[in-house]
């Protein structure tokens, strides 16, 4: 599961660009995607296909949940093409989730930062869709690796940069991706942090 992600646009020259792209492309309006933690509902930047090119855009995080109140946050990459609600999102819509790193919290609720172990940034595989002139965005899961799954059985569906034209662009190569195991994290808790704040 990922029901929560970090964003800086401070020191990730990669975020940043992302922003400032948007900044340009938006103008003065008053879409503006938040950094720092993001929480469902809110509105991020992702990346999207506008025509043969990749772009950034501002979408919100979570599918309406119509038989309960809420958004659905997640898919499961296993099962993503047998749902309704998720398919014709996975043929044709799928985006990418730039991030510094996710949240997971482990049994006895510690929270626990989890990042890519040599880059500031991971690419986390999402799809989107438009409800009510909305367009709003999932993150798609699989089966946690050796580096999260003593704190969760689920973790984000991680690609490579290189993958990144390959998710968004390459319909041949979807179910492939929606199979691999993600590449190995590195995590810190906050009980770490706070700890290491003392001395």
């Amino acid at each position: 599961m990922c029901g929560r992600y970090y964003v800086d646009d401070e020191t990730s020259r990669e975020i940043k660009k992302i922003v400032e792209e948007l900044d340009k492309k938006l103008g003065n309006t008053s879409a503006k995607a938040k950094t720092g933690e993001i929480f469902p509902t809110n509105d991020a930047a992702i990346l999207v296909a506008k025509g043969s090119k990749i772009e950034p855009d501002i979408l919100k995080w979570g599918f309406p949940n119509f038989k309960n109140k809420g958004v659905i946050i997640n898919a499961r990459s296993e099962t993503v093409f047998e749902k309704p609600m998720f398919r014709t999102s996975l043929t044709s819509r799928r985006c990418i989730i730039p991030a510094n790193g996710f949240f997971e919290w482990n049994a006895n609720k510690d929270k626990i930062y989890f990042t890519p172990q040599n880059e500031n940034i991971m690419y986390m595989a999402g799809i989107f869709n438009l409800f009510e002139n909305e367009s709003r965005f999932v993150i798609l899961t699989t089966s946690a690796n050796s580096s999260i799954e003593d704190v969760h059985d689920r973790m984000p569906l991680l690609l490579t940069e290189n993958q990144i034209e390959e998710w968004v662009f390459d319909d041949m190569r979807t179910s492939t991706i929606l199979k691999q195991t993600p590449y190995l994290l590195n995590r810190k808790s906050d009980f770490e942090q706070q700890t290491l704040n003392l001395f």
